[in-house]
């Protein structure tokens, strides 16, 4: 690990810089983690102290490290919560630009998914599978008809989508919505760029649950945003540490995934949303509500309610068909206030001119069709039912050895190994080498040996063939 390739052309304290940081975006260093001491450290690299101690100061000074007298070097465990300003150099803009390059664990399992599809067992990918998709007759339109729908798409999209979506929410949720409120955007991810490139500055900071799907996203860091953790339990985002952060850090804005969360599965409880709720009504903070998964509950007499319908002035809500239509789709929508939903679509339409009429025509047909509960009812049972396969295939093979909450919805199941102290992304190489795709703890900031499963392309056999996959690595492992 502490191997430095020396180059002639780049001094050896930038060299042992760019080490670190590699280490930092492969994972295998972590957030809290201690480096070598200073002597120790140059031994391994072969270099003057003088010249570690230089290294170890920039990284300080760029808040990558933490370093404390007489307690060493360290990691900084608030690295979500750096904002870096620009350097001058080349170099840095490559390495440090806007958008991140991939995480390299991210691409292994991409490169595995296309090297072997027969061999690999996928509980990676958070998307529907082909045979949970809709099986509904599209309508038979012709070019021209499609391009007469034009008349309809204005800059908040699709005037049809929208009211069917508006009518699916007043079914759904209670909450009657105007057509102005809604903004249509090619998925959730477009409505989060939205949000954080027009309603907040570089350097505003925000609260994200940890863990959270959002820290894999670039989009925080890309808008210059101050990323703070938002600590959970069982019953979802804790207020007190809200308003402890408001405090510290003045938090602009608060990002949550309260039903079915990515990655945990938890689901919010009630006496927890209103609190929250009060809080950020109290604070003056807007929360914005990621909601990909509330109809995918496993209960038919299950009652979910919404943030939004607590406070629907302060809450921006962003919905997605992908989860229930299939990723392709590339259909999702924000609901806010009228100024807000205008002025994110003009910027949209600065951007790119607005979404194209073709999926939004046929998401309308989709949702408005007879068969779309008929497909939902489907959906919401076989999702239970391989959630099921997977976690008896695991308990029988790995018994009293995970921990886990059941999840009640959506797709992921969140694991803990409580006999591991800590797993890095070298640990996680296992994985890959027995073509066992799983999605570790790291890729949502979250330390620990902990990570999530998904099991919406679980089948019977391939629940049993991962849990035992499972097994014999865990064994090697000890």
């Amino acid at each position: 690990m502490w191997r430095l390739e020396k180059q002639m052309d780049l001094p050896l304290y930038q060299q042992i810089i760019r080490l670190v940081e590699k280490h930092i975006e492969k994972g295998e260093l972590l957030p809290g983690e201690k480096l070598p001491p200073e002597r120790k450290l140059a031994e391994y690299l072969n270099v003057n102290r003088s010249t570690v101690v230089r290294a170890l100061d920039e990284l300080a000074a760029s808040g990558k490290v933490i370093r404390t007298q007489g307690s060493g070097t360290r990691i900084n465990e608030a690295k979500w919560g750096l904002f870096d300003s620009a350097k001058t150099n080349w170099r840095h803009y490559v390495d440090s630009g806007a958008f991140n390059t991939a995480n390299p664990y991210l691409d292994a399992i991409q490169a595995l998914k296309m090297a072997h599809p027969e061999k690999v067992i996928d509980l990676a990918t958070g998307e529907l599978p082909i045979e949970l998709t809709p099986q509904i007759e599209t309508p038979s339109l012709s070019w021209q008809s499609f391009l007469a729908e034009e008349l309809n798409n204005q800059s908040l999209g699709y005037l049809p989508l929208r009211e069917a979506i508006g009518r699916r929410m007043f079914r759904t949720t209670g909450l009657r919505r105007e057509t102005n409120q809604l903004l249509v955007t090619s998925g959730a991810q477009q409505a989060i760029f939205l949000i954080t490139q027009c309603l907040l500055r570089p350097g505003d900071a925000v609260a994200i649950e940890a863990p959270s799907y959002f820290y894999s996203l670039p989009l925080f860091q890309s808008a210059g945003l101050r990323i703070f953790a938002l600590p959970m339990d069982e019953a979802g985002a804790k207020p007190d540490e809200l308003e402890q952060l408001y405090r510290k850090h003045r938090i602009k804005m608060v990002f949550t995934n309260p039903t079915f969360q990515n990655p945990t599965g938890n689901l919010m409880t009630e006496s927890r949303r209103r609190a929250l709720v009060s809080l950020c009504a109290k604070l003056q903070i807007p929360i914005v509500e990621d909601d990909p998964f509330g109809e995918l509950h496993f209960k038919t007499n299950q009652s979910i309610t919404p943030l939004k319908k607590l406070d629907e002035e302060n809450v921006l809500y962003i919905g997605s068909f992908s989860k229930i239509l299939g990723s392709t789709t590339r259909i999702g929508w924000l609901d806010g206030p009228a100024a807000v939903v205008n002025r994110l679509a003009e910027a949209r339409q600065e951007m790119d001119f607005g979404l194209s009429i073709f999926p939004q025509v046929l998401a309308r047909f989709v949702l408005e069709s007879s068969s779309f509960e008929r497909h939902l009812a489907f959906l919401r049972a076989e999702l239970k039912k391989r959630r099921d396969l997977l976690v008896e295939a695991l308990e029988a093979y790995l018994p009293g050895e995970l921990q886990y909450k059941l999840p009640l919805g959506g797709f992921h199941l969140w694991i803990e190994l409580p006999q591991l102290n800590q797993t890095t992304a070298r640990d996680f190489n296992r994985f890959l080498d027995q073509k066992l795709l799983v999605m570790p703890g790291f890729v949502f900031g979250q330390k620990g040996s902990v990570m999530r499963l998904t099991f919406a392309r679980v089948t019977e056999t391939s629940a049993e063939e991962a849990a035992k996959r499972f097994a014999e690595i865990l064994e090697a492992k000890s």
